[in-house]
């Protein structure tokens, strides 16, 4: 088994190693593709003017501190503190981050910013980097409750009937649509609770609990009482799809990981409720022969199966539901940090340093 573990340790180096060129940017952003072995980095074609993608550049930083730290090479941590460089000189929109920055510039492309799908994993990460240096990173421990505050102030808004929710910004202009990605968000809030400033600890669990709920209504409000991809707040609707191609549910698990946050962080049994809910509506309406399918309309009451099992559903969908069943001492979140796809990553207390 230790020789199984020095394989692994000797693999993740190496392919650390194999990704350092797509950093070779006049700014250090990383490029989205490359080429593993001419080392040249490209950019999505589609992505704003040439652009790296916050969700993709802001989501390295547990993985390469962990590398550094494993490997003893300390390159793999300046590569990702390097990016946060460039992200605290730059100007922000309202304090937010768009979520296009160009590599060669070091400009922002296009005023988007979402905290679902090209963005959401940059502020998980910027909080879960401070909670895996044993909250000794004080730089990330800012930027996340600075990211907050601003996402607070120009991204939360109510609905009418009560519902919490995250809209997404374009260029100052609110859509008042929530992803099932940002439903992450709740549990984000709930973990980064404990630390927050001003005596802000219960308003991080309450707002973590407000988007849990909102959530949890966009599954109840379909037929299969499993959540659409996207749900809207705006023509007369609440915490409902309102267009065809954002009626589909792909065994997603972002609303369950709220769930078991908010178990943990809270323990009010109306989370585990609702986490058995959505285990009854997966038998139900994806379970088939070869294991689990994707839905293409929540509202229907017949089911359409899209025929595909994502590997989110097996790393993250049913290990978070395996999680809010279990008891708080299985991969405790004192010493546990999860990555954004629900592996763990040590916490790296201070007084074991010595100790490996």
């Amino acid at each position: 088994f230790l020789l199984n573990l020095q394989v692994f340790r000797k693999k993740a180096v190496e392919l650390g190693e194999k990704l350092l060129p797509a950093f070779n940017t006049p700014t250090g952003i990383p490029w989205a593709l490359l080429n593993i072995k001419s080392g040249i980095g490209r950019n999505w074609p589609w992505a704003s003017g040439g652009s790296s993608i916050l969700a993709e550049f802001g989501t390295l930083h547990l993985e390469f501190i962990h590398l550094s730290h494993l490997s003893g090479n300390p390159v793999f941590a300046e590569k990702v503190m390097n990016i946060r460089k460039v992200l605290n000189r730059l100007d922000k929109p309202e304090g937010l981050y768009p979520n296009y920055l160009n590599p060669s510039s070091g400009q922002w492309g296009q005023h988007h910013v979402s905290i679902g799908g090209l963005g959401d994993s940059f502020y998980e990460y910027l909080l879960k980097a401070w909670l895996m240096s044993d909250k000794t990173d004080e730089e990330g421990k800012k930027m996340y409750y600075d990211a907050v505050q601003a996402i607070e102030t120009h991204l939360i808004r109510k609905s009418s009937g009560g519902l919490t929710y995250i809209a997404e910004w374009k260029g100052g202009l609110l859509e008042h649509k929530m992803g099932h990605l940002t439903c992450f968000a709740g549990g984000m809030f709930a973990l980064g609770a404990d630390g927050a400033p001003n005596d802000k600890t219960g308003h991080h669990i309450e707002l973590g609990a407000e988007i849990a709920r909102t959530c949890h209504e966009s599954y109840d409000r379909t037929s299969m009482k499993l959540g659409p991809e996207a749900f809207r707040f705006d023509g007369g609707v609440e915490a409902i799809a309102t267009r065809q191609n954002e009626k589909y549910y792909i065994l997603r698990p972002e609303v369950i990981e709220t769930h078991m946050y908010m178990w943990r962080l809270t323990h009010d049994p109306k989370y585990r409720q609702w986490g058995w809910e959505a285990v009854e509506a997966l038998e139900k309406h994806c379970r088939v022969d070869g294991g689990y399918s994707g839905i293409r309309d929540v509202y229907n009451n017949h089911e359409s199966h899209d025929d595909v099992q994502q590997s989110f559903f097996l790393s993250e969908t049913l290990k978070y539901l395996y999680l809010l069943f279990s008891e708080d001492d299985l991969l405790p979140f004192e010493h546990w940090v999860f990555n954004t796809e629900a592996h763990p990553l040590p916490v790296l207390h201070k007084d074991d340093e010595n100790k490996e």
